[in-house]
């Protein structure tokens, strides 16, 4: 346990992973601030949205980019449970997202730090600072108690 209270923006996009489990999805949050002011926040909606590509990443990505009205955000931050997908990677890479923090990593379909390490490849059109481990326990306990529960 972290002697130091996590970022409001990690709170929330825990509390929105806590949604997501409710709502029966895999409980991934995601928070995108400006100049220090939460933007969007979403969670994993593929199955309410039928929409695969509805990570909670992506969602809350679009909501910033139309909040914002622009399509770049340069000057914007995204705070997720869980480490990005390789879709999910290549989202804050097109948005030019400044700065990435997670709180769990995912060695089975993590495309950060694991898989394809998106932000390594030459190919990578921008590539984001990148925090992890920020909130990782409870983001671990809600994802293994939501897969625990389905199995």
């Amino acid at each position: 346990m972290s002697r130091w209270p996590l970022p409001e923006p990690m709170q929330q996009a825990l509390a929105l992973a806590q949604l997501a489990a409710e709502a029966g999805e895999v409980p991934v949050g995601a928070v995108v601030t400006c100049n220090g002011e939460i933007v969007s926040g979403a969670h994993n909606a593929p199955r309410e949205m039928h929409d695969p590509t509805a990570h909670a990443e992506i969602v809350a990505i679009r909501v910033a980019a139309a909040k914002l009205e622009r399509e770049r955000l340069e000057d914007c931050e995204l705070w997720v449970t869980l480490e990005p997908c390789a879709m999910c990677a290549g989202a804050i890479s097109h948005a030019r997202i400044s700065k990435l923090y997670y709180a769990a990593s995912d060695p089975k379909g993590g495309a950060v730090e694991h898989g394809a390490r998106l932000f390594d490849q030459p190919q990578c059109l921008h590539k984001p600072e990148v925090y992890s481990g920020m909130g990782e326990e409870r983001a671990a306990e809600l994802l293994r108690g939501f897969f625990a529960a389905r199995r």
